[in-house]
């Protein structure tokens, strides 16, 4: 298959898996914590790689452990917990929306600090992302005072972390293939998620009724194909594109998710959609002006 069409399918299949994650998450919460759900995802994550790629960690290098380490902990560990907790707080289409900051993130870090060319022509674009943004949240609070929209920032954090995340990769770990990148990153992070599940008293006091069985259903289904396969299809697109084509992947998400949240009985407005809108539209002039 040719790159470019290569390039174009994992953004069609990472858009389906990631705009389900967000419903997945919020069903899994019925009965774990957020804090559980954050540590799960990484153990049942780690467990399906390490079964299906251990040999690739004799292909990483001594100098790649580190950078790993960073990629891991800033691109995986974080945002699980990050976004666990904001879609106990808030719709989850909206967290989705709001996922859509990660290109601006990934322009403007990548030029402040790993050295990526930056024009001062797509400010104009962050500036109509942020907008935006604004907007989502002030109208959000308005038609859904029950939920807490404060926790909104937590989404953008974790847009910040996958962009350090993404101009990590490309800068410091090109010369490793996906699936070994993957795979090295969670045999780090499965001790401390397993700790973070010890502390949690999840083995001794979990219930395992018919509520609890489905949320851990859920789960698996989110740890094994929207971010272990996920992440190793990422780390490809990645490698194959650059990290604001890859992060592009977030403007196909909120619709998505957006559907699946309807379906679930959230509540929308035209207004929240509008300003959804913009944020791409904002993230559309960043990439445009490159």
């Amino acid at each position: 298959m040719e790159q470019q069409n290569q390039k174009w399918l994992y953004l069609f299949i990472l858009s389906l898996v990631w705009g389900s994650s967000f419903i997945l998450m919020k069903k899994a919460l019925i009965s774990l914590s957020p804090i559980q759900v954050g540590a799960l995802r990484i153990v049942i994550t780690a467990v399906f790689l390490i079964l299906i790629g251990f040999k690739r960690v004799f292909k990483i290098k001594r100098r790649q452990w580190y950078y790993l380490f960073l990629n891991g902990t800033i691109g995986s560990f974080i945002p699980v917990f990050l976004f666990a907790f904001a879609v106990k707080h808030i719709d989850s289409s909206i967290a989705s929306i709001l996922n859509s900051l990660t290109p601006l993130n990934t322009l403007i870090f990548g030029a402040l600090l790993f050295g990526f060319s930056f024009r001062k022509g797509q400010l104009f674009g962050v500036l109509i992302g942020l907008v935006g943004t604004i907007i989502l949240i002030l109208k959000g609070a308005a038609i859904n005072p029950n939920q807490e929209y404060e926790y909104s920032g937590l989404v953008l954090i974790a847009t910040i972390c996958y962009a350090f995340n993404l101009n990590i990769i490309k800068k410091h770990l090109n010369d490793l293939d996906a699936f070994s990148i993957a795979v090295g990153n969670f045999v780090i992070l499965i001790i401390p998620a397993l700790i973070v599940l010890y502390i949690t008293g999840i083995f001794s006091s979990y219930e395992l009724n018919d509520t609890g069985k489905m949320s851990l259903l859920y789960i698996t289904i989110l740890s094994v194909f929207g971010t272990g396969l996920a992440k190793i299809l990422y780390n490809h697109l990645i490698k194959i594109s650059t990290p604001v084509y890859s992060s592009s992947v977030t403007y196909l998400i909120p619709i998505v998710a957006i559907l699946w949240g309807v379906l679930d009985g959230e509540k929308i407005s035209f207004v929240q959609i509008l300003a959804g809108f913009i944020i791409v539209f904002g993230v559309y002039l960043v990439n445009k002006s490159k």
